[in-house]
């Protein structure tokens, strides 16, 4: 309850400086901008030797905390990564294949990039630049790291790099489970995953999005993926509203392609993060994302609910990317 209000505090303060009336400040729902409890420490590195399956390398936590280089498990699995992508390129310059694993296809606190237009990706860093794209959430660290690297990021870097993430396959990384209930869970390393001591609840208006294996995922190993609880029903129900049907958006697939498989400049929404998703919806809805792209979408999100928006965001984490 402590931290909830400090959260309400910041974001209050965050739109009184803005300009923005109090209302403008509600808070977004936590599941979907996960922050780590205050205090948080990561576990000291004992200097063993850590291990994946299916890889012959080894690293220690320090290195696997290093957000200069990579710790690349699986190097055959993906294309010889450039310097910026592999280990930053200049002090505040970090690896972009830390946040977003070298196949590209991310965690739930940041993005999967793999197979985006590689225009997409530059205008997306651009934007972070020049502040048109935030958080509903300022305390998020993941967006607070990505807007410090685009500020410090050179033109020829972000290129390479966004070329780089253009040329990866999108690959099946979330499954997704339609359900009632959910097992309890707590924030660590700005994700959710299975809280201490165990226990269900009821799933309610939210998308649980969860490491299929807390271990690899902690040890960023990129073949180790993840899974995603919605509320019974909701894919279908996205189905209606996907499709433009019943009025309150228009169809999807007009920008976005056959299959949300992206068109053009356009980025692909099948199978990446519904937490990703969910909280692109609301910051564009709420005023904190901006930019070309987003002002094309403002009309598109204006009538969605939250309950529309949670819909959504199953259903196209449901879709073969």
């Amino acid at each position: 309850m402590k931290n909830m209000a400090c959260r309400l505090m910041v974001l209050v303060s965050a739109a009184a400086a803005a300009g923005l009336p109090a209302s403008a400040a509600e808070l977004p729902p936590p599941w979907a901008y996960a922050v780590n409890p205050p205090g948080a420490t990561p576990v000291p590195d004992d200097g063993m030797q850590r291990s994946v399956p299916g890889s012959a390398r080894t690293f220690t936590l320090t290195e696997i905390r290093n957000l200069f280089k990579v710790p690349d498990w699986h190097p055959e699995g993906h294309p010889p990564m450039p310097e910026v992508v592999d280990s930053g390129s200049k002090p505040g310059v970090f690896a972009c294949g830390f946040c977003h694993l070298p196949n590209g296809l991310g965690r739930p606190e940041n993005s999967s990039l793999a197979g985006l237009p590689a225009s997409y990706i530059v205008q997306q860093v651009l934007d972070f630049k020049s502040g048109a794209r935030k958080s509903s959430e300022p305390a998020s660290l993941p967006i607070n790291l990505m807007t410090a690297v685009a500020k410090a990021v050179n033109d020829e870097d972000l290129k390479v790099a966004a070329e780089y993430f253009a040329s990866l396959k999108p690959q099946p990384w979330i499954r997704v489970i339609e359900t009632e209930t959910v097992p309890k869970t707590r924030v660590s390393g700005w994700m959710l995953i299975e809280a201490e001591g165990g226990g269900i609840e009821a799933i309610g208006n939210r998308i649980i999005e969860m490491p299929e294996n807390l271990e690899r995922t902690e040890l960023r190993d990129a073949t180790s993926s993840f899974v995603a609880y919605a509320p019974a029903g909701s894919v279908k129900k996205s189905e209606d509203l996907a499709s433009g049907n019943g009025g309150k958006t228009v169809a999807c697939a007009i920008c976005h392609g056959v299959g949300l498989k992206g068109l053009g400049p356009v980025p692909a929404l099948a199978g990446r993060s519904p937490s990703y998703i969910m909280r692109q919806l609301y910051d564009i809805k709420h005023g904190t994302r901006n930019g070309d792209w987003a002002a094309l979408m403002k009309p598109v999100v204006e009538k969605l609910s939250e309950e529309d928006m949670v819909a959504i965001a199953a259903y196209t984490a449901s879709l073969a990317p």
